[in-house]
């Protein structure tokens, strides 16, 4: 958001008078006390209020709406950049309408809940994908089914898994995936591993993955995050040419228990050669990060410097250094951490699918489900090569679902059908049309509340008129004074050239200031002032011992510049001053008469009172243009109320 509209602008807000008698009447607008009150109140909160304060403001306010007025009839309220920009600022305001932030919030305190556990798991998945036809994701369902009832009766879930799971890790793992905790696998597959007592399977849990049951196997503690180094010697004869891998780590593991330091054979031997570098350290990381075997010889070592036995995992044989481990923070702590994992994850879904139930129910939703059939007939395999034409929808007028008082038709579906074919996975057509619908009854149902806010939320339309306006006097200001006057060549000469007895310098002193360490140093800096030596020159040769030998400025200073300069004798010399433990050397090169500044030397300043003037020549020009008045009777009262 751009600063300089706060100062002022984005801070008004105008409304038009209809039964209340106007305090101001600027061109067809007009300004009723009420109105006034509220944003000169919300402008000098906390502020001892005075009639002359009202009236500053009240020129201010004068001042601000000529300059708007001035910004829509050179019609930059049309500029096809400002309307994106106010666009963009709109969107941001109406996010917090348009969800369900108390959602998020039970979503937050539910994953912190259960990132103090991890659960180890195991499953049995059959696979299915939101993109297959009806008969297979209901194929899949039936199979899951019939192994949820053999479970039932008794039958081991890892014989069950080795049958049926369709998980490649299956071969591997048995079933069995480890320890994870919040946000290591998908939403509902996490949510039945939490609500899973140990010891039992889960009801038929639907990802997007397929169908899936799970058997809680155990709970413990959140294990925190772990940093180690470690040591590998790889079985694969490609990585180490090593000929008896668990002999070599039995080595090592010997030579670092007599003495030799964990990272210099790290260094020399491990077959991970880039944590190798680094003394075997390895990225920070928690449960279900590292292989399970690679996380249990971790997790196992009880203090900082703790070094494991040799182990095997399937890259090779590891030793295993605890460097630190860092316990899970309160939830003040990591509750940003949380708050951008719950809103990148699949769960924050369930916050917009609670927005959209609430605003059909607040605006009364109607859908006719059984019109979208219609769509299954038009619609063929062009539709992902890009080449489907919606004319084959010509004709289709059917009323699809109503929101409040907005009605969409098969034909506002179509379009959206058309507009989205390109980059179309392809898919059963049906399942397609679906979720195209879903998508569009979705968008379209947030669409209708978006544009509700305005009438709904005098506070929402006031902070969009407030954008609206601010962002104009920027656009204009910049134009017209603040650019202006720094590109301005010619008129910032004349400007100088009409005011320069404004811009003038007072007695100077051509001088260097040294700081010293002391006076051994300040002698030695004298002798080589003596000898005609450049500052630089001097401080090369006085640090070359200690950068803290001296340090200095050089310039032309006003006597306000610097306090020491009220100690100096405004002569050419060489003057010596103790202070806080340090000496002050100042060496007076040259006396400068009070003289009037170039425009290269006060340009900055001169540029702030070029733009004083235009703008103040711009609200003239303004206030002649357009007509404006002010209603003086009901100013004194309100000078009075506020009073």
């Amino acid at each position: 958001m751009k600063n300089l509209l706060l100062t002022l602008s984005v801070l008004l807000t105008f409304t038009q008078v209809n039964a209340q008698e106007a305090l101001i009447t600027i061109g067809d607008e007009q300004v009723s006390p009420a109105e006034f009150k509220r944003v000169y109140l919300k402008n000098n909160s906390g502020e001892m209020v005075e009639k002359s304060s009202v009236d500053e403001y009240l020129e201010l306010y004068i001042n601000f709406k000529l300059k708007v007025m001035e910004a829509e009839a050179l019609g930059l309220d049309t500029n096809e950049v400002f309307v994106e920009e106010l666009a963009g600022y709109r969107k941001q305001l109406a996010q917090p309408y348009l969800t369900a932030d108390g959602m998020i919030e039970e979503l937050k305190q539910e994953a912190y809940k259960r990132l103090q556990e991890e659960v180890k798991v195991s499953h049995i998945m059959i696979k299915s994908s939101p993109t297959d036809a009806p008969e297979d994701t209901l194929e899949a369902y039936k199979k899951i089914l019939k192994v949820k009832k053999r479970l039932d009766r008794g039958e081991p879930f890892e014989t069950m898994a080795m049958q049926y799971s369709e998980d490649p890790s299956v071969k591997n793992n048995k079933g069995d995936l480890g320890y994870f905790t919040a946000f290591a696998m998908v939403y509902p597959f996490e949510s039945a591993a939490y609500e899973t007592k140990v010891g039992e399977v889960s009801e038929v849990v639907k990802t997007r993955f397929g169908y899936h049951l799970l058997k809680v196997n155990d709970r413990r503690p959140n294990s925190g995050e772990w940093t180690v180094a470690h040591i590998l010697i790889s079985t694969d004869p490609e990585i180490s040419k090593v000929s008896d891998p668990e002999g070599k780590i039995k080595e090592i593991y010997q030579e670092i228990q007599d003495g030799t330091p964990f990272e210099t054979m790290a260094g020399k031997f491990s077959d991970d050669t880039r944590s190798a570098k680094n003394g075997g350290v390895l990225p920070i990381f928690g449960v279900g990060k590292m292989m399970p075997e690679f996380e249990a010889a971790a997790f196992a070592l009880e203090k900082d410097g703790d070094i494991s036995e040799p182990f095997q995992t399937r890259l090779g044989w590891h030793i295993v250094k605890r460097i630190k481990k860092d316990e899970m923070g309160s939830y003040e702590q990591i509750e940003n951490v949380i708050d951008k994992k719950v809103r990148k994850d699949g769960r924050s879904n369930l916050g917009q699918v609670a927005v959209i139930k609430r605003i059909k129910s607040e605006y009364g939703f109607e859908e006719n489900p059984k019109v979208l059939a219609d769509f299954y007939k038009v619609i063929d395999s062009s539709y992902f090569a890009n080449a489907w034409n919606v004319a084959a929808t010509e004709g289709m007028d059917k009323l699809m679902f109503s929101i409040g008082d907005r009605e969409l038709t098969q034909a506002d579906f179509a379009q959206f059908l058309d507009q989205t074919q390109r980059g179309s996975r392809k898919m059963d057509l049906r399942v397609l049309i679906n979720q195209r619908y879903q998508s569009f009854k979705e968008r379209e149902i947030l669409n209708y509340k978006d544009q509700q806010l305005e009438k709904e939320f005098p506070e929402f339309k006031a902070l969009v008129e407030e954008y609206h306006d601010g962002i104009l006097l920027f656009n204009l200001t910049d134009e017209l004074v603040w650019s202006k006057a720094s590109n301005d060549t010619a008129g910032l000469e004349a400007f100088y050239e009409a005011n320069k007895g404004d811009y003038r310098w007072e007695k100077r002193l051509d001088a260097v200031i040294y700081t010293l360490k002391d006076q051994e140093i300040s002698n030695q800096v004298k002798e080589l002032i003596n000898k005609g030596l450049s500052p630089d020159t001097i401080m090369k040769i006085v640090n070359e011992s200690s950068q803290l030998n001296l340090r200095y400025e050089q310039k032309k200073y006003e006597m306000k510049d610097n306090p020491i300069l009220k100690e100096v004798k405004w002569k050419k010399g060489v003057y010596e001053f103790p202070k806080n433990g340090r000496i002050i050397l100042v060496h007076v090169k040259d006396v400068l008469k009070a003289d009037t500044k170039k425009l290269n030397e006060a340009r900055g300043l001169i540029i702030s009172d070029y733009q004083e003037q235009l703008e103040a020549e711009w609200i003239e020009a303004l206030r002649q243009k357009y007509e404006y008045s002010v209603n003086q009777e009901l100013l004194d009262k309100l000078k009075t109320e506020l009073n």
